[in-house]
């Protein structure tokens, strides 16, 4: 693999997680009532340890946001 091919994956990765990172504030901060209303109370020590998963999966939770469901959460 040449340096710039190497340059441009790891910018993409910083880019992906950068906007996971964004988003998975936003959802801790305001949205996760939205995901799940047990959210509610959960201290925010808690919400921080799942920041990681949100910001890794963030296109996922983009589209629970969203309001699409997979099949076996709609039964």
């Amino acid at each position: 693999m040449s340096d710039a091919a190497a340059i441009l994956v790891w910018q993409g990765l910083g880019v992906y997680l950068g906007f996971g990172l964004a988003l998975g504030l936003g959802v801790i901060l305001s949205g996760l009532k939205r995901l799940t209303p047990a959210a509610a109370h959960m201290p925010l020590r808690v919400r921080l340890l799942i920041l990681p998963g949100l910001a890794a999966l963030w296109p996922v939770v983009l589209l629970r946001l969203a309001g699409v469901r997979a099949p076996e959460d709609k039964a």
